[in-house]
């Protein structure tokens, strides 16, 4: 069976997408990696404008003691500061994790254009896991959204990042426990 023109064409446009697509990701899970090793959860964010990213955060909420230091959160300011505008049209922001209420909020009011996350965040998930105000349709805007790219190497860095703290802090309580005797 061949395709028709128009379908190979779309199939190409899209392939071509999700190379893009991968690597943004790509970068930003070195971010998530960078945040990883600052002991800070490890999620890290891109700005894309034009096919070029424009900016970068990853976490830093307990390096800065700053609780809306999210990686979204320092990408986006950061993007806003490049284009010297607070509106980011035509940009797509690219991160490791679901956006959280707090940067889903961030992301309708600066007018993202499209959101690509790689894993589900099912607690706190607020572009369709445990609340959807990237697509609410009381809101004045809604994003173009794509998921799980490159959803296994993400899931597992956050996952290993969990089970480390849990073990530390574990280690931790027992030592106490140990001394207090």
């Amino acid at each position: 069976m061949t395709l028709a023109p128009s379908s190979s064409a779309q199939l190409n446009q899209a392939e071509q997408q999700r190379q893009l697509d991968l690597t943004f990701m790509q970068r930003a899970f070195e971010l998530a990696q960078q945040a990883e090793q600052h002991d800070e959860i490890p999620v890290g964010a891109v700005v894309v404008y034009q096919g070029k990213i424009i900016a970068e955060g990853f976490n830093q909420s307990i390096m800065l003691n700053d609780p809306s230091s999210h990686a979204e959160m320092n990408a986006i300011r950061q993007a806003g500061t490049f284009l010297n505008n607070y509106r980011l049209l035509d940009c797509t922001l690219y991160v490791t994790l679901e956006p959280c209420p707090m940067c889903a909020g961030l992301l309708v009011h600066s007018r993202i254009k499209r959101l690509v996350y790689a894993c589900s965040d099912l607690k706190t998930g607020a572009a369709g896991s445990a609340f959807n105000l990237v697509n609410n349709p009381q809101l004045n805007h809604q994003l173009e959204l794509s998921t799980e790219i490159m959803q296994e190497q993400c899931s597992q860095l956050l996952s290993a990042f969990f089970k480390r703290r849990r073990k530390e802090k574990k280690q931790a309580k027992q030592a106490t426990d140990k001394a207090s005797l």
